[in-house]
Order: structure tokens, then sequence, then C-alpha cells
């Protein structure tokens, strides 16, 4: 992983695109599938787990101190991006076919990244100690805000329906051991942090048994038949354009509220965001049955398409930041 890294290329996605592939082409049967379906439940529950001895609650309430920053950024997470993806639901459906905007709607109601949110706030000089709160916060309260926002908006439009079979599979495999891993963390916070690359490990792990599984599950009940180079092309293109409306308007909001440089960094990628990690396991135990594979596959896809974007405009904030700070110490 550590070669490919120098030439840019993420090993985690690959990793991921890999299980893809596997699934679609050499799908999990009879025994095999029942295996991994509990497999996968295991390793969503652990992902979770670790989710909770990570975030600190203690940071969170420390971030009420800068409240008017993390509730423009929760705002831009869960009600602007709700909000488009309602709009996009309004398209004709020859645009968007209604199993590809089910994927997209559910990517518009998850959570903010934590790691790729910091990191392309500290590369665009901007205030990585609020990234950090923000982030968490998002992920923290996404554990409750995004179920509850796919029963509303998605059982409501009959995209996807999320019976109470779903809802108690949410409490039991992430919300149960998400407060465990919360009153577990005076004892393996410490453990965890010296052991940063069996937990990586760990969670990476899970995340790609789950696109496994769903894409497994998709390939045995004939899904991929259906799907055609132009419904990829579709996706990408429609979440080339959410990311920029998001990023527009994130840049404009953080404008018009008048916060600082490092402060509009934080709003611009911290809720630009759309977290992978998060959601893929909780597409997993919402969802069942051959459509997974295609509500999930936005998710991948803009995934993959906020890290290039992201980062290019990191590394020219970040350089616009080096030139200005000379000039300002004259």
């Amino acid at each position: 992983m550590k070669r490919l890294a120098r030439y840019g290329i993420d090993g985690f996605i690959i990793a991921i695109l890999i299980a893809a592939v596997i699934g679609v082409l050499a799908p999990a049967t009879g025994v095999g599938a029942e295996i991994i379906t509990w497999l996968t439940r295991i390793g969503i529950a652990v992902l979770f787990f670790l989710y909770g001895t990570r975030i600190t609650p203690q940071d969170a309430l420390r971030g009420l101190a800068h409240w008017r920053l993390h509730l423009t950024i929760l705002t831009i997470t869960f009600i602007l991006f709700p909000v488009i993806g309602l709009l996009i639901g309004q398209l004709p459906g020859r645009l968007l076919a209604p199993e590809l905007y089910a994927g997209i709607l559910f990517l518009t109601l998850l959570p903010s990244t934590v790691q790729a949110s910091i990191a392309f706030t500290s590369i665009a000089r901007g205030n990585v100690a609020a990234a950090i709160v923000s982030a968490s916060a998002s992920n923290l309260l996404g554990v409750l805000i995004t179920p509850l926002l796919v029963i509303m908006l998605m059982n409501s439009t009959g995209h996807a329906q999320v019976g109470s079979g779903a809802i108690l599979a949410i409490c039991v495999q992430l919300l149960l051991p998400f407060m465990l891993g919360q009153l577990a963390r005076r004892w393996l916070a410490v453990f965890l942090a010296e052991h940063p690359r069996t937990t990586r490990l760990a969670d990476r792990g899970a995340i790609v048994l789950v696109v496994y599984a769903a894409f497994s599950e998709s390939a045995r009940e004939h899904v991929w038949d259906r799907v055609t180079a132009a419904d990829i092309a579709v996706i990408v293109g429609f979440s080339i354009v959410l990311l920029a409306v998001v990023l527009g308007l994130s840049h404009g909001i953080g404008r018009v509220l008048g916060f600082d440089n490092a402060d509009r960094s934080v709003i611009l990628f911290a809720g630009s965001k759309k977290s992978l990690a998060s959601g893929l396991p909780m597409a997993a135990v919402m969802f069942s049955g051959p459509s997974l594979g295609m509500i999930v596959l936005p998710v991948m896809i803009f995934h993959q398409i906020q890290l290039i974007v992201c980062a290019i405009i990191a590394n020219r904030l970040g350089h616009a930041y080096e030139q200005r700070e000379p000039q300002a110490n004259r």
C-alpha cells in the first residue's frame, strides 16, 4: 500500500474496487452467501464499535464555543445536501432512472468524512482544530440522523423502504456497538491508539466485506445485467454537478456569514464531504435485496470524485496561503 501511495494511488480504494469486481464475477451462493451475510453483520458491528472508541464526546462539547461554524457545517451536511437530493428527484425519469436516484438520494443523507475533511483543511492551512470537531460531530450525530432521514425521505418518496426490521437492525448493528464503544473508550482508547495498523485493518476490512456482499447479492439477482456504461456516466455526471453545487454554496455561505479564511476552509471541506466509511455499512443494514448494489454505487463514485476535486482545491488554497503569509509578515 505504501508503494501505491507514492504514486498517488489509494490502496484502500483499489481494494474496494477489487471486492466489487469479484462480487460481480464470483458471487457467493448457498452456504457461502449465508456465511458472508453473517460475517458482514459482525464486521459492521465491529466497525461501529471502533467508531465509538475513537470519537470523544468531550471534544464535540468543547467545540460548542465555535457553535456558528459547526452549526453551519451540520446544516450543509444534513439539510442543504438532502434538499438538493430531493430537487434532483424532480427531474424527468428519462434523465435519471429511479433505482439510480435512490442511491444518489441516500448519498445526500450521509454524514461528512473525518480523515479527508481534516487532511484537506490542513493542506489548505485552515482551522484544523475546528475541522476535527465538526467532522467528528457530523459522524457522531450521523449515526442517529442519517437513519432518521432515510426513513423520512426515502420511505416517503417511495424510492426505498426501511421497515421495522431494518429499524431494529440499525439499533442492534449500529447504535448498540457504537454506544458500547463509547463506554469502552476509557479502557481501549490507549491500546487502539498504540495499534493503529490493527484497527485500520479491521475497519477497512469490514468495509471491503460490505462491498463484496452488496455486489455479490446484486449479481445473484442479475441486477448488473441492467446496468450500462450510460448509467455509470449518468452517476458520474450527477456526482460532479452535485459536488460543484455544494462547493459553490459552501464557499458563498462562508463569505456571507463573515467567517475568516481559516474557517471558510473548514466549511468548504467538512461541509462538502460524504462518508464512504459510514455510508456503506449503513446501507448494508438499512437496505436488503438486489437494490443494495445500486444504492452503494453512487456513494463509491462520489467518494472518488470528492477526493480528487478537493485535493486540487486544497493544494491551491495552501499555495495561496504560502504566498500571502510572507507579505503579511513584512
